[in-house]
């Protein structure tokens, strides 16, 4: 898979390149959106991870220009923005995905694997475990055909586990993700709390199993 990433923070671009070269991707770098569509135009890339605000230019723009061409390339927008209108915005000029910064390497991982697994003409908004319905573009979740009112956190936990199926997640691998301040992870007993609630709410206790002395994972 290759995957081309357009950001200008020198930082992020080594530890992003490290990070998915481990993970068995093949990625290109562009620093500038002018790089960005070069190298687009050059190559056929299986994802493209696209920063909000570069040098020369909005990535909404850009983002704009290359759904305007009918090109269906699954994109992950990233932003330091955190209003809704903003994540709304992305989605509707085509981006596939928002990921708000900072952000855990689990969870961008868990987002790569989704996006390449959807077909870019028919893309997944929803997923069907059972009994339970999971829409993640409007963030809701059916039990037996029942709304099921979850907080931010239960569905962020939720939605990590499932993105993750068949993968033990380790409690600090959630705690991080759920806290995003990454000076002052949860301790694992929040954790625990949070599976609990998920549980109690979702009325499937097997679903999310427990792997002792690890952490949690939800088979499928």
């Amino acid at each position: 898979m290759h995957i081309l990433i357009i950001d200008d923070n020198e930082e992020l671009l080594f530890a992003l390149r490290q990070l998915l070269n481990d993970a068995a991707y093949h990625v290109d770098i562009a620093e500038t959106l002018r790089k960005g569509e070069i190298s687009i135009s050059q190559k056929k890339y299986d994802l493209i991870l696209l920063d909000w605000m570069l040098p020369d230019g909005s990535g909404i723009d850009l983002l704009t220009r290359l759904r305007h061409e009918k090109m269906l390339t699954p994109i992950l927008l990233f932003s330091s923005k955190k209003e809704v209108e903003e994540k709304v915005e992305a989605l509707d000029c085509g981006a596939d995905d928002y990921l708000e910064k900072p952000f855990s390497n689990i969870e961008l991982l868990a987002r790569i694997r989704a996006l390449l697994r959807r077909e870019s003409s028919q893309k997944q908004t929803h997923l069907v475990l059972g009994g339970l319905i999971i829409d993640f573009s409007s963030r809701s979740v059916l039990v037996e055909n029942e709304p099921v009112k979850l907080s931010a956190k239960e569905f962020e936990l939720l939605e990590l586990l499932v993105l993750n199926a068949n993968i033990v997640l380790t409690r600090y691998q959630i705690s991080e993700h759920l806290s995003r301040d990454f000076d002052h992870l949860s301790a694992s007993n929040i954790v625990d709390a949070h599976i609990k609630n998920l549980r109690k709410k979702l009325k499937a206790d097997e679903l999310i199993q427990t792997v002792r002395g690890v952490g949690y994972m939800i088979s499928r």
